[in-house]
């Protein structure tokens, strides 16, 4: 990708995070125009068009909720935006937008390169109408058992799939966000959230609503005639080949 061709918005409260992170960008080949609060990001946007939103959230005046209503149309905001928020508000948050991106706050410049682009690559990948090669399944695996998690990865990447690996609920939700997997994999029985209450909160959130959830269990929690809401389909078995033949129903 060659950086000088995309303009990236940034917008932020911050002075000082706003001189180092443009600075920092800049040295990477961006094109870096910054704003200081929501409103002067609209105004920018007047005469601007960016390849990609940096958004602080936390801003006086209409901040970054404000912001991005004025630029949403029909439930999505008409540019790219990567972000940038205290991690414990990132759940409420991204249950009412739909956005690229999320960087939790205070950030290292790295990170928030890498997620910038990231976003870009996506981005150009939809876009461009090309005849490459399809890429691997990703799966987002949900597994607290180490000795099971590793016979299940090594099923699923036995057929060509990557795999990423969380052990708890909460961990599942946001990392469904920042990844975005073609399929989620998830136990019923996990610390601190249960897969079905996963599977639920996942739909409720506009980016994440799409990815199919298949929830296996063997304890009897679940029943193979009641699919929990938000939950694409049920395994009553932790065998691997069944669970690698419930994902392949979902990306064959």
């Amino acid at each position: 990708m060659d950086n000088e061709k995309n303009t990236i918005l940034l917008i932020d409260d911050d002075t000082s995070l706003l001189v180092t992170l443009s600075d920092f960008l800049r040295s990477e080949g961006y094109e870096v125009v910054t704003a200081d609060s929501g409103e002067q990001g609209l105004k920018q946007l007047k005469t601007l068009e960016p390849n990609l939103i940096i958004l602080d959230m936390s801003m006086p005046g209409m901040g970054g909720i404000g912001f991005l209503k004025e630029i949403t149309v029909d439930g999505k905001p008409k540019h790219p935006i990567l972000v940038l928020t205290a991690r414990a508000n990132m759940a409420e948050f991204f249950a009412d937008v739909d956005v690229d991106g999320f960087v939790a706050k205070p950030c290292a410049p790295e990170d928030l390169l890498m997620e910038v682009g990231r976003i870009l690559f996506l981005r150009a990948g939809q876009e461009e109408d090309v005849g490459a090669t399809s890429s691997p399944v990703k799966v987002l695996l949900g597994e607290d058992d180490a000795m099971l998690a590793s016979k299940i990865e090594a099923e699923l990447e036995g057929a060509g799939m990557l795999v990423s690996l969380v052990e708890q609920g909460p961990e599942m939700i946001e990392q469904a966000i920042l990844q975005r997997p073609d399929v989620i994999l998830c136990k019923q029985v996990l610390a601190k959230m249960n897969g079905d209450a996963v599977a639920d909160m996942l739909r409720a959130m506009p980016n994440a609503r799409a990815i199919p959830v298949v929830l296996y269990d063997d304890t009897g929690h679940l029943k193979d005639d009641v699919r929990p809401t938000g939950v694409s389909h049920v395994v009553l078995s932790e065998d691997p080949k069944a669970l690698l033949s419930a994902v392949k129903a979902f990306t064959d």
